[in-house]
């Protein structure tokens, strides 16, 4: 059974609907790529799958050891390559919420957390990926 529905709208733009769920995401190429610019390009959508899967288990590690990480924030920076063009490096910076304090081993968990989520075990080696966690 399908998961996405995707279609093309012409402009160099596209819809992507979640099956289950109806919410929709609309991509533009980017404007250095002879696109409008007014949505997220495919690539931006790679970075923000993988932040997003990154604090996702975090949030799973940090639940099972009562570990309180709301309120956290996540900068992404993609770069990108010109031949051929693709996502050389993903910068992500995490921000610990403000007033609370982690030991060493809950940070060690909450980090190797991000770094093992499968997107990031998913995307190829060549792939930068950069993670800074500021507590």
């Amino acid at each position: 059974m399908a998961t996405i529905k995707s279609t093309y709208k012409g402009s160099l733009r596209t819809s992507a609907q979640h099956l289950s769920s109806g919410n929709t995401i609309i991509t533009d190429a980017p404007l250095d790529n002879n696109g409008k610019g007014e949505a997220f390009s495919p690539t931006d959508l790679v970075s923000a799958a993988l932040g997003s899967c990154m604090m996702t288990i975090m949030g799973i590690v940090a639940n099972r050891a009562n570990i309180d990480i709301d309120g956290m924030d996540m900068e992404i920076t993609k770069v990108m390559a010109a031949e051929p063009r693709r996502i050389a490096e993903v910068v992500l910076n995490f921000t610990m919420p403000a007033g609370k304090t982690y030991s060493d081993k809950e940070k060690a968990m909450l980090e190797n957390a991000a770094r093992t989520c499968p997107v990031a075990l998913s995307l190829h080696p060549d792939v930068k990926q950069t993670i800074s966690f500021t507590y």
